[in-house]
């Protein structure tokens, strides 16, 4: 299956809390990328945002942070970046090496905290010294993740764009759902490829309309943050228009989206392995390709979800056995 490793310049890695339910996931680029956010959501965690503003005097990105455990998730990136600085990563400033490190945060606080800067430290082990996972589901920073009704978890997806490839890294904990109302077919389902998500066409009846949410349950305790990566050249003005497009794939694999509980944050970043989009036809190709590997990387961390004892909410292969056992017929 695709996945954001597919760029060209970059390495994940993760640290997961299974007890805890919770963890961080990391994106480390090599050498450091071009790198703009944007922000939809009404309830963000985040970390050095404004630094990523195209207006704004800031070098390159080392790594993009993905952590639960709401804003003491935020801690995670300290261990990130001394990691990193260990490493002799960072620019150099008076002696010191600084490497530039934000974040983004999900609310999956249940049980006690774990020393998110410690798993901050071991996700850029994990990217830098151990094999390449090429994981989804419940790990990393979408080990805690929740839905409306089923859980979330971590997703990924890549497309091809002409010679640039185009990658999507999501932690999936919504306000919203990203199924039917009435079933298991996926909102994404008209932009999948190779049953990444299990190949179910929705029938005429299925029901994307009803909105479904988990309010009721944890009003507080939703956000989809995600880093949509590629290697193509590209200007931090160009990466924040990549990144502020790459939004409408969670409008098209959550329903609702982008609303005042959810603090919906998106990375964009450029590794500058291949030329730059050659026109505007190409540049709009580049972030169609971004809307819909988001939509894909979405459906995919719930559909990857694996069951846990003492699941608040069930992953989506246990509330729809049916459809999981074609799933896996079909693989």
């Amino acid at each position: 299956m695709s996945h954001i490793l597919d760029v060209a310049g970059l390495a994940v890695g993760h640290a997961t809390d299974p007890v805890l339910r919770t963890g961080v996931t990391t994106v480390v680029f090599d050498p450091p990328a071009t790198c703009a956010v944007a922000v939809h959501g009404g309830a963000p965690g985040t970390r050095e945002t404004d630094a990523l503003a195209p207006e704004n005097l800031g070098p390159p990105v080392d790594a993009v942070v993905l952590s639960g455990g709401s804003a003491f998730g935020l801690a995670a990136a300290d261990g990130v970046q001394a990691a990193l600085a260990a490493r002799g990563r960072g620019f150099r400033v008076r002696g010191h090496r600084v490497p530039i490190v934000p974040a983004a945060i999900v609310f999956d606080l249940w049980r006690a905290r774990p020393d998110y800067r410690a798993l901050g430290e071991a996700s850029v082990a994990a990217a830098l010294d151990g094999p390449q996972e090429r994981a989804v589901g419940t790990i990393g920073a979408g080990t805690g993740a929740t839905t409306a009704g089923l859980k979330g978890g971590l997703g990924a997806a890549a497309t091809r764009v002409g010679a640039a490839t185009v990658g999507a890294l999501v932690v999936v904990n919504a306000v919203g759902s990203a199924v039917a109302a009435d079933g298991p077919w996926f909102r994404a389902a008209p932009f999948e490829q190779d049953g990444e998500f299990g190949g179910l066409a929705p029938p005429p009846h299925a029901d994307f309309s009803t909105i479904r949410t988990k309010l009721d349950a944890a009003p507080r305790s939703a956000t989809v943050i995600a880093l949509v990566a590629t290697d193509s050249t590209l200007t931090r003005a160009e990466a924040k228009r990549l990144a502020t497009v790459a939004h409408d794939g969670i409008a098209l694999s959550v329903f609702p989206a982008h609303t005042l509980f959810d603090g919906d944050t998106i990375f964009a970043a450029a590794t500058g392995r291949v030329a730059p989009p050659a026109g505007p036809a190409e540049a709009i190709a580049l972030g169609a390709a971004a809307v819909t590997t988001l939509a894909r990387a979405v459906a995919r961390a719930v559909h990857a979800a694996t069951p846990a004892e003492g699941d608040p909410l069930p992953a989506w292969r246990t509330a729809f056995p049916d459809a999981f056992g074609r799933d896996a017929m079909r693989r």
